[in-house]
This record gives structure tokens, C-alpha cells and sequence, in this order.
């Protein structure tokens, strides 16, 4: 018996030690190689190709200082650690402004506190709220230098910066700004000059013409080197008003390069019917190989009414409707609802960049994708973004930007009011019956 307890007894503590040693091992990779598999539909718990681009390219140390109460530092943890795990350089803190007043007030933290702080060298930038948005918008922030501004033309009937409604560009303008560019308005009626201040333009679909020392000034200015993205729609007639071509404007855009006709495209692959869009609305997943559309893969862009482009010289292809598409002269939208007269085949060009000098300019064939209806559609606003970041030649920022969390909840409509009782007794019930068919049986 001795021996034989002897033997269990070494048995045993075997098993232990090797029990043991697994967990510790197990435990040292996993901190270490720290791994997390998001298997939900929006890769909710991902952080985006931007933010994994911007971290893993880190040059210098970069720090997230937390400022909170101690209790609440486990929901800043599960964000924050996903920073670390890309990069050696990434050092997160956590400070309880009771217990080290001296260090919060230092950071600027003021109560109610729950803020955080991302610093390198000298430099701090504290993030607008503990969204992925947010921290990845002031790492940009302080890792960016050199002030950025966009200067958007208006008093010809463009969209709005400060217009909420769907067909206005307030969405657009706290995109720019929450990746670190200024916005300001240029009103083409009172100047005709862009200001020194301006890096880049933006001409959003006018309704009237600018007049001849408006276009000479967009022109002195690219051709100085600054950066122009235009927006330009098709020029149709409708009840109310007649669209303009915008001659001007496409006269000079053709000196550059790039032609725009004067044209609206018809998409017959169904590309945008099987989302419940018409046949002037393109959903485009297949981009070309700009730089500005490199990293939108697996994901598409919507397009309403479009005119086309066609590329000379040096400018280049960015996005192109299918083949099964057209091009028509017929500008009516009634006519154009009907059966329109078939001109140009697909593919044609929807998007096309080039340069002027220095400058970067880009052109798409529809203002209507950049508005707040559409901007929020997929990759939208990442390809409103990646034109100014390739104008900017800030190519490490042309990816796929953090996206607003997605609100899944369910609406119940009146005439449902059924659907949470049943959901919420009806599998319980089944439960109940099945287990007394059971005990029925066995007894």
C-alpha cells in the first residue's frame, strides 16, 4: 500500500507540474501574442486599415494617457490594448486624477473626467471622446504638421457646409476636420482670388456660372501649385430649373486633362437595383489602380447622377462605371426615365486625377455622392477623405477609415406589437412543454 500510494501520489503531483506548466505557457503567449478573431457582420470589434496603417507605421514612441477614476479604467482597457497589440511603440497610462492631481492638471484633464490623452515628444492632443474615430483622428492630429485648410467655393448654389439636410456638405466638413483639416468658404461673388491661407479648393457643383475672374483665379492658384477637387454633376432639366454644364469650368478642366461631358451615365448592369436605386444611381466595387482607391477593397461606393470623363495626356483613370452602361446626351428627366437615347458604351470614366505642375487635381462626374444623403454610404466618405490625403501626398493616411458604430436595434412598427411578447415567451413555452412530454414518457 505504501508503495502503491507513493506511486499515485507521484502520479499526481506529475500532472499537476505539467497542468501547471501548460497554463503558464499558455498565459505567456497570450499576453504576448495577443490574438482576437470579430465575427460580427461590420467587424465592429476590428480596428480599421487606417488606424492598423497608421499605428504599425509609427516612427517614435506615442503615448495614451488615461485620466479617470481607477474603478473605470477596465472600459478604456479592451480599445486601448488593441492600439498596443499593433505596435512596440504604443505606451498607454492610466492616472486617477484623485490620487495624482498634479499629473492630470498637468495634461489639462478637468472634471467630470474620462478623457484621453495621446502624446509624443512635446506634443499632446487629447481625443474628442474614447471612440476608435476619435483616437485614431488625434494621433493624425499630433503626427501631422503644417496647417491644412480647404477652401470651398459658394454663392453659386453649392452645397452648404453648415446645411444638415441630405443634400447638404455638413457631414463632409467634420469629416475633413476630424482628420485634421481646417475648412473654410471662399463666396465667389465677393473675391475672385483664393486666399494665401488655402492648401486646397473645393468647386462642389454650382448652379450658375462663375464668372471669367473666378475661373482665372482657380486657375492662377493650381497652376501655383495648390490642390483642387471638383465636383460636377450632369447638367439636367427638370420642372423646376435647367441645369448649367458648367462650360467654364470644363473648358479649363480640359486644358488639364480632363474632359467633361456634357452627359448624364445610365447603368444597366443593375449594379444599383438590387440596393432599390434607379438606373442614374451606380454602386461601383471595381476601382482602378490609383492610389486614391488602392485600399477600398470588398466594399463599394454610390454614385447618383452622374456625368461622364474622358482622360488626355496625363491624367489618369480612378473609378469607371461597368461595361453594361451608357452614356446619353439626353439630359430630361423625363426622357431620361422613359427610355433614354443610347450614346457612349460603358465602361466610362466616373473619376479621374492629374497634375498641374505641383498641383494634384482631382475631377468626379457627380457632386451627389459627397452629400450627406451619400456620404455615409460605405466607402464614400473613405474616398472623400483619400482624395484630399493624395492631394495632401499623405499617402499613408489612403485606407479605409474607422466607421461609425452601426445601430442594429430593431423598430417595432405599429401592427407589431406582437413580436416581443412572442420573442420573449414563446421559446421558454416550447421549453416548458417539451420537458413535461418528457416526464410524461419516462413515467
Amino acid at each position: 500500500m505504501a508503495s502503491r500510494q507513493v506511486r499515485y501520489t507521484a502520479y499526481a503531483s506529475t500532472y499537476i507540474l505539467v497542468f501547471v506548466a501548460i497554463l503558464a505557457g499558455v498565459n505567456f503567449l497570450a499576453n504576448r501574442y495577443n490574438k482576437s478573431f470579430d465575427t460580427t457582420a461590420t467587424k465592429r470589434y476590428s480596428l480599421s486599415d487606417q488606424t492598423v496603417k497608421l499605428i504599425t507605421g509609427l516612427k517614435s514612441d506615442i503615448t495614451f494617457t488615461v485620466v479617470d477614476q481607477t474603478a473605470r479604467f477596465t472600459g478604456w482597457r479592451d480599445l486601448l490594448e488593441q492600439y498596443r497589440n499593433l505596435s512596440s511603440k504604443v505606451k498607454i497610462e492610466y492616472v486617477d486624477p484623485v490620487k495624482n492631481p498634479q499629473v492630470a492638471m498637468a495634461l489639462g484633464a478637468r472634471p467630470p473626467f474620462g478623457q484621453v490623452f495621446v502624446e509624443t515628444g512635446t506634443k499632446t492632443q487629447e481625443a474628442a471622446a474614447m471612440t476608435e474615430q476619435e483616437l485614431t483622428a488625434a494621433v493624425i492630429k499630433l503626427l501631422k504638421t503644417g496647417d491644412r485648410t480647404v477652401c470651398v467655393y459658394s454663392g453659386a448654389g453649392e452645397p452648404s457646409l453648415e446645411d444638415g439636410a441630405s443634400n447638404g456638405f455638413a457631414f463632409a466638413k467634420a469629416s475633413l476636420e476630424r482628420n485634421n483639416y481646417k475648412t473654410q468658404v471662399i463666396k465667389s461673388l465677393q473675391t475672385t482670388e483664393v486666399p494665401a491661407e488655402c492648401t486646397s479648393i473645393l468647386v462642389a457643383g454650382p448652379r450658375s456660372e462663375y464668372p471669367d475672374p473666378v475661373i482665372a483665379g482657380i486657375k492662377a492658384f493650381v497652376e501655383k501649385g495648390g490642390h483642387a477637387l471638383f465636383l460636377l454633376g450632369p447638367a439636367l432639366r427638370t420642372e423646376r430649373e435647367d441645369g448649367i454644364p458648367n462650360d467654364k469650368l470644363a473648358a479649363l478642366l480640359d486644358s488639364w486633362g480632363v474632359t467633361v461631358n456634357n452627359d448624364v451615365a445610365i447603368d444597366e448592369s443593375g449594379s444599383g437595383s438590387a440596393y432599390g436605386y434607379g438606373k442614374v444611381v451606380f454602386v461601383v466595387d471595381q476601382f482602378e489602380q490609383h492610389p486614391m482607391v488602392r485600399e477600398l477593397r470588398n466594399i463599394s461606393v454610390l454614385f447618383p447622377l452622374v456625368r461622364s470623363l474622358t482622360t488626355k495626356d496625363r491624367a489618369e483613370k480612378v473609378i469607371s462605371t461597368p461595361e453594361k452602361s451608357f452614356a446619353t446626351k439626353d439630359l430630361d428627366l423625363k426622357k431620361i426615365a422613359a427610355e433614354p437615347s443610347v450614346g457612349t458604351k460603358g465602361p466610362l470614366t466616373l473619376a479621374a486625377a492629374t497634375t498641374v505642375g505641383k498641383a494634384r487635381v482631382v475631377v468626379f462626374g457627380s457632386v451627389s455622392w459627397a452629400t450627406n444623403g451619400s456620404l455615409q454610404y460605405q466607402a464614400n466618405r473613405d474616398l472623400f477623405l483619400n482624395a484630399f490625403s493624395w492631394m495632401s501626398s499623405d499617402e499613408d493616411l489612403l485606407s479605409i477609415r474607422p466607421k461609425e458604430p452601426d445601430d442594429r436595434r430593431l423598430d417595432v412598427r405599429p401592427g407589431q406589437g406582437w413580436v416581443f411578447p412572442f420573442a420573449s415567451f414563446f421559446p421558454p413555452l416550447l421549453v416548458i412543454i417539451g420537458g413535461v412530454m418528457v416526464w410524461l414518457r419516462r413515467r
